[in-house]
């Protein structure tokens, strides 16, 4: 890794910036493409998919069967189905306790207000197929949106693994299409003669996919958030183990050569240690090519004292962010910005990737500084109700033709003045 030695606050905004992606040049190859899909529908999906994927889904289907679904169980060894199955009680778990119960407020004597949570009719799931099977995502996105109780739960993944059928069947997925890339965020958000259209749309994918989200949202279809290259950011001081620190860099290192590595410490001794058996683990890597290139753009930034740490990190708003010092649980309360935290030297951002029961789907690209991650929240909309009874507007009547007045909305202070007139007879 590159060692940064004590930076100024001044050249933080440099050694932190990601890099720039050429979004307008991306936009012009994604536009055509959600054009085509729009105008298209399902003929674009296979002519697409021939193209970019070289998959013939004149042969094998757009659809996967139920048939298809069911037997992909029988393709998995029972050791990683008792995984995936636990994996899914743990993310079941944590997002469980998301709901919140109807609370009944009232404001004012006679004025009632509450808030319900609706689940999302329908949403539309991203798995990219790329270099990895993501069949944790499907558990990711699809988990929060039974628990919401939507209705249509539409999965698009060009992944052929059938860890990523079982999962989806696990969460109750009611439809999947074998369709990747940026026709596929198109085929969810306009609909086409077999892919239904969908109300929020789900999940990461690379810049192409990315941007036809974007796009889409442009056009009025929701999405859980922008997202960009995975990234981690690492805080040690001579309390974390060098090889534990090498392994969260490397594990986040080999999602592919744009992944943004960052550590931070107070220690010299400690960054050299890393780098050290940064080496070694690298090089018995299946992966280690594309690790490779992520640590060569990777930094590590030495700084003079544990508030320059925090401040440093909570500019660069981390997706993922690992606390391997001494008081982690102390210093992650002053974090405000970041995706998901990670506490200690026994707790491994792969853990939280897979199976500790939060969310990986997580802001990147700085977003953290305004986004949460995935949530039942994510999957719901929220509904205010409120009851006024007679005696309840008589207080509260004056207030709203008082302010309706000012604002000069006769209508909406007749609406309030016809019944005060109606109660006073």
């Amino acid at each position: 890794m590159q060692i940064i030695p004590f930076p100024t606050r001044s050249e933080w905004p440099a050694l932190l910036a990601r890099p720039v992606q050429k979004s307008e040049q991306i936009e012009a190859i994604v536009a055509p493409i959600m054009r085509q899909v729009r105008e298209q529908g399902d003929t674009a999906l296979i002519e697409l998919s021939a193209r970019f994927d070289k998959v013939d889904l004149h042969t094998i289907g757009l659809e996967v069967t139920p048939d298809e679904l069911a037997a992909a169980e029988e393709q998995l060894s029972d050791e990683l189905k008792a995984a995936i199955r636990q994996a899914y009680a743990n993310i079941r778990t944590f997002h469980e306790a998301q709901k919140q119960p109807i609370q009944k407020i009232e404001t004012m004597p006679g004025v009632t207000c509450w808030r319900r949570s609706v689940g999302i009719d329908k949403v539309g799931l991203y798995v990219p197929g790329g270099t990895a099977p993501l069949f944790s995502t499907v558990l990711m996105l699809g988990v929060p949106a039974q628990l919401a109780g939507c209705r249509e739960v539409v999965l698009c993944t060009p992944a052929t693994h059938p860890a990523v059928l079982f999962a989806a069947r696990l969460v109750g997925v009611t439809r999947v299409f074998r369709v990747g890339g940026a026709q596929a965020i198109a085929a969810m958000a306009y609909g086409t003669e077999t892919v239904p259209q969908v109300y929020k749309l789900f999940g990461p994918g690379n810049q192409y996919v990315t941007a036809a989200k974007m796009l889409a949202a442009k056009e009025g279809i929701a999405i859980d958030m922008p997202a960009g290259p995975s990234e981690v950011a690492v805080y040690a001081d001579d309390s974390a183990i060098p090889a534990f620190v090498a392994a969260d860099l490397l594990s986040q290192a080999e999602h592919g050569a744009d992944s943004q590595v960052l550590l931070v410490s107070t220690s010299k001794k400690l960054v050299t240690a890393v780098n050290l058996v940064l080496a070694t683990q690298m090089s018995r890597l299946p992966r280690r090519d594309l690790a490779a290139k992520a640590i060569e753009n990777s930094k590590a930034i030495l700084v003079d004292t544990q508030a320059d740490a925090i401040d440093l990190l909570n500019q660069y708003a981390a997706e993922h962010l690992i606390l391997s010092v001494e008081n982690a649980e102390a210093v992650a309360e002053r974090i405000t910005n970041a995706g998901s935290i990670f506490l200690g030297n026994y707790t491994p951002e792969s853990a939280g990737d897979y199976a500790s029961g939060t969310n990986h789907t997580l802001p990147t690209n700085g977003f953290a500084r305004a986004y949460s991650g995935v949530s039942l929240d994510s999957f719901v909309k929220k509904i205010t109700v409120q009851h006024i009874t007679p005696d309840g507007l008589r207080v509260l009547g004056p207030v709203v033709e008082a302010m309706a007045e000012a604002e000069s909305l006769d209508a909406h202070k007749r609406a309030v003045s016809i019944r005060l007139g109606q109660l006073a007879g």
